[in-house]
């Protein structure tokens, strides 16, 4: 028993030490005037790999899951997005496509269009351009 947790352990700590993370946000200009238009959308992502990264971030009072796939084989800094919530996820899932901008060390502007992937009750699917904010570290 104590190999096995010996093993998780290192796996694990290998695995953070090359790990990158990051925080995410996207300002929200229809909030009220305070600090919610930075935290209103916050999330917390974990890069898996070169080119993927999977995380959690706050839409409103939920939580939703979502990810990213580096397109730096084509494009240097663009990424396509999938955002879905914990409950009827493939209903309510949007897709996006964004570029990010790093401005300073690990602070990354990142606009991007994101638009739902099935029509809501009306038969449209409107989309949204937003500014977003990472820092990797």
């Amino acid at each position: 028993m104590k190999k096995l947790f010996l093993t998780a352990v290192v796996a694990l700590s290998t695995l953070a030490a090359s790990a990158q993370f990051m925080v995410v946000t996207t300002y929200d200009g229809d909030q009220e005037e305070t600090a919610d238009k930075i935290t209103a959308n916050m999330g917390f992502g974990f890069a898996m790999n070169n080119g993927i990264t999977v995380g959690i971030v706050k839409n409103g009072e939920e939580y939703d899951i979502w990810g990213r796939y580096d397109l730096g084989a084509y494009m240097d800094g663009a990424y396509v997005s999938l955002q879905a919530p914990t409950e009827d996820a493939s209903d309510n899932m949007s897709i996006g496509l964004g570029y990010s901008l790093n401005v300073w060390n690990s602070l990354y502007i990142e606009p991007n269009y994101s638009m739902p992937v099935s029509e809501d009750e009306a038969g449209e699917r409107e989309g949204s351009f937003n500014i977003g904010i990472g820092y990797r570290f």
